[in-house]
């Protein structure tokens, strides 16, 4: 490796648009390196985009920075943004000046917040000490000491245990968006989280945001982008069933419960159920359930990521 040689230009993010609705919790979704972080960035503006426009609560990010800032809260898992050997109280004293609260406000406000978040009998004691839950919780209370109207959240509950991302999963979605009508965007590779929190959802690959709307918008358009639907279908036997046919393909298992699982990838609109169905009735089997599956988060992320990878294998 050559001590001075020039570093190789990555591009973060290409030809990303989306809105995020007053009021809403917009998931940004992605694998580790797909840009969110950066995305974030930009949109705080810390980071200055080559081209494009973010515009920011009705504020551009190039033209009012200050003001784009006054509207945001940055809620990061970044543990080392504090002052480890500063209590709490210390902490959130200091940060409330940098967002120049007014003097006669930082300790009221501070005291609400450490209240609020259940802080109190800790305030005072370094910040190192404090386990992974309360420093995340700081994170929000040090986002919300301007009380903005505009959240951005990346990766909040990366390193907190089950019991302690659920409640902040809860404080977010419940107290912050619902009670308090708070726009948040959250980032994150949580795909349950996101299932459970968000009302819609972008997903970021390779720098690109390859689909985005309500998980039912990306239920309903298929597998991936595909206009399929899939259905599992138990019965007695499925001699001769299996592989293409027409309107769709037919993958066969045997069930635990010695019953037949078919799993059937169709056209949608009806006509290739119908004759999938005929078919096992005409071949004396016994239907014993026929149900519908809708495409988890899970499997519209893996099939719109493999989608993309195919594209650019090919190009």
């Amino acid at each position: 490796m050559r001590p001075f040689a020039k570093a190789e230009r990555v591009t973060a993010l290409e030809g990303v648009s989306f809105d995020v609705r007053e009021g809403e919790i917009f998931g940004l979704l992605g694998p580790n390196g797909a840009g969110k972080t950066t995305l974030l960035k930009i949109l705080s503006c810390l980071i200055i985009q080559n081209r494009g426009t973010a515009v920011i609560n009705g504020f551009d990010t190039l033209r009012a920075e200050m003001k784009v800032k006054a509207s945001i809260g940055f809620v990061t898992s970044d543990e080392r943004s504090f002052y480890w050997r500063l209590s709490g109280r210390e902490n959130l004293h200091f940060f409330a000046r940098l967002y120049n609260l007014p003097h006669r406000q930082v300790r009221a406000r501070c005291e609400a917040l450490l209240r609020w978040l259940d802080l109190t009998d800790k305030a005072d004691h370094p910040f190192m000490n404090y386990s992974s839950g309360m420093k995340q919780r700081m994170a929000v209370a040090r986002a919300l000491l301007h009380d903005p109207a505009i959240l951005y959240m990346d990766e909040p509950t990366r390193s907190l245990d089950p019991l302690a991302a659920r409640h902040l999963r809860e404080l977010v979605q419940k107290t912050l968006n619902g009670e308090q009508g708070k726009t948040i965007l959250l980032a994150t590779h949580n795909l349950s989280e996101a299932d459970q929190m968000c009302h819609r959802i972008g997903i970021l690959h390779k720098a690109r945001l390859r689909r985005q709307g309500t998980l039912a918008e990306m239920r309903a358009s298929g597998w991936g982008g595909a206009a399929r639907e899939r259905y599992l279908i138990e019965v007695s036997s499925a001699a001769g069933i299996g592989g293409d046919f027409e309107g769709g393909t037919v993958r066969v298992e045997q069930g635990a419960n010695g019953a037949t699982a078919l799993y059937a990838e169709l056209e949608p609109g009806g006509a290739a159920l119908t004759r999938l169905l005929s078919d096992l009735v005409r071949s004396g089997a016994t239907i014993v359930s026929c149900t519908r599956r809708d495409p988890t988060l899970q499997e519209i992320f893996d099939a719109t990521v493999e989608a993309d990878s195919e594209r650019r294998a090919e190009s």
